[in-house]
C-alpha cells in the first residue's frame, strides 16, 4: 500500500527522496512494507547490497524490502515520520505539499549495520545504525513511532 500523496523525486543532495504532493495528516499512512520480500541473515551486513539500507528488520534475523516507493525514504535525525507496528510508516506530524518524508533509520535496526548520517540537521547524529545506540531521550520522543519489534526486545 503507498499513499496517493507522496511520489519519488530526485533530491539535491540525497539521491532519490520520497516528496509529498498533498498535504498529510499526523497518523495517516504513507507506506505499508506487509507485502515485501522477506530476508533472513544473522546480521544486516549479509543482507545482498541492493537491499542493506532499504529493508526494515521485524525480527532478530529477519528483514523486510519493498519494490515500492518505501524504498526512498531518506534517513534524518530530525524525521517527519515514523514506524506504526511492523511495516507501517506513518507521519509523526502534519506534512504539507512539498515537503521531503523521512524518519530515522534507527526507528527499525538493532543489527550491525552501519551507515554515515548526512542529513546536515542541528541533531544530526553522523553515524545511524542500531536502535540499542539511540539517545535515550530520542528513544523516548519517538517510543510511539518505532518498530514493535524493537519496542517488545
Amino acid at each position: 500500500m503507498e499513499n496517493k500523496k507522496i511520489i519519488v523525486k530526485e533530491t539535491k543532495d540525497m539521491g532519490n527522496g520520497v516528496l509529498a504532493i498533498d498535504n498529510i495528516k499526523k497518523g495517516e499512512i504513507i507506506v505499508d512494507f506487509s507485502d515485501g520480500i522477506i530476508y533472513q541473515a544473522e546480521r544486516a551486513s549479509e543482507l545482498p547490497d541492493a537491499v542493506r539500507n532499504h529493508a526494515i528488520q521485524f525480527e532478530e534475523n529477519k528483514w523486510i524490502d519493498t519494490t515500492g516507493i518505501g524504498r526512498y525514504f531518506n534517513h534524518s535525525c530530525e524525521p517527519n515520520c515514523g514506524i506504526k507496528g511492523k511495516f507501517q510508516i506513518v507521519a509523526m506530524r502534519d506534512i504539507g505539499k512539498g515537503e521531503w518524508l523521512t524518519f530515522d533509520y534507527e526507528m527499525t535496526e538493532n543489527s550491525d549495520w552501519r551507515i554515515e548520517c548526512k542529513c546536515n540537521s542541528k541533531s544530526c547524529r553522523r553515524l545511524i545504525g542500531a536502535y540499542k545506540n539511540m539517545p535515550s531521550n530520542l528513544k523516548k520522543r519517538y517510543k510511539d513511532y518505532t518498530s514493535q519489534y524493537l519496542i517488545n526486545n
